[in-house]
């Protein structure tokens, strides 16, 4: 037990706390940009989610459609649901094995990082293919 107790104590296991919750903050704050989208917008996926913007059953399903802008918030939302909770469960284990503690940032600086750098990455590389024809 006093091993457990040890790696929670560790630099590695405070890194990896560190970078879970600001992943699982991000996750959460994608459901309120989807909510906020989907209210804004005034797409809803469900008939009972549009009780509150309409009033008669003609005006809900108008409502109880795919906007572009929603899409893509849903989407982001899902690939962090589908990214985040693998990452926190090896994540956790990892840091528990009590890894060198310049390589467990790296990999963890990695996961949390590159999703945030590729847009910039991908734009780059388009202009960069416009420019030279």
């Amino acid at each position: 037990m006093a091993e457990v107790v040890h790696m929670i104590d560790s630099e590695v296991f405070l890194a990896f706390s560190t970078y879970a919750t600001i992943v699982v903050l991000k996750m959460m704050l994608m459901s309120f940009m989807t909510s906020y989208f989907r209210m804004t917008k005034k797409a809803f996926s469900n008939p009972e989610d549009t009780n509150l913007s309409a009033k008669t059953s003609e005006d809900r399903k108008k409502l109880v459609r795919v906007d572009p802008d929603v899409e893509r918030v849903r989407r982001c939302h899902l690939n962090d649901l589908e990214n985040i909770v693998p990452f926190v469960v090896i994540g956790l284990l990892y840091a528990l094995t009590g890894p060198d503690l310049s390589m467990a940032l790296l990999h963890f600086r990695v996961f949390v990082g590159l999703p945030e750098l590729w847009p910039l990455l991908w734009g780059c590389s388009q202009l960069f293919l416009w420019l030279t024809g």
